[in-house]
């Protein structure tokens, strides 16, 4: 099963918690056993998982990303988002996560975050749900 997801960005970089709209697309499904894929089809976006309890968290590996990859620099890019590719690159594109018993299979403090390098936009998750029962 794969379900796109939809939503809207508003900032030009934003950490969006998408992990309970994740858990929908699963009990949807069924499935109680298997993984769980989440990929953005997107080249200035990303998915990662880190902390979701504190919020400090995610500002913290936003500064880092930008101290990293500044938003003026010697780029060659010609649509001037060259920083959006690079911190893309950086995160990645997917997440895959266990589902044990029709839930995420995450850590305590663990959530899943759809990640805007070149916003604000209106974007697409793909969720693919694989049972393993």
């Amino acid at each position: 099963m794969i379900k796109v997801l939809s939503i809207s960005t508003h900032s030009q970089v934003e950490f969006l918690d998408i992990t309970s709209k994740v858990r929908e697309v699963i009990k949807e499904s069924g499935v109680k056993n298997g993984i769980c894929c989440i990929f953005v089809p997107h080249t200035t976006a990303g998915i990662i998982i880190n902390e979701g309890a504190d919020p400090s968290v995610k500002k913290d590996i936003i500064t880092q990303l930008d101290n990293l990859v500044p938003l003026s620099g010697n780029y060659k890019h010609g649509e001037g988002n060259s920083p959006a590719h690079i911190k893309a690159s950086l995160v990645g594109s997917s997440e895959t996560v266990i589902v044990q018993d029709g839930e995420l299979y995450l850590g305590t403090w663990q959530s899943i975050y759809f990640c805007e390098f070149d916003g604000p936009r209106r974007r697409k998750i793909m969720v693919k749900i694989v049972k393993n029962d």
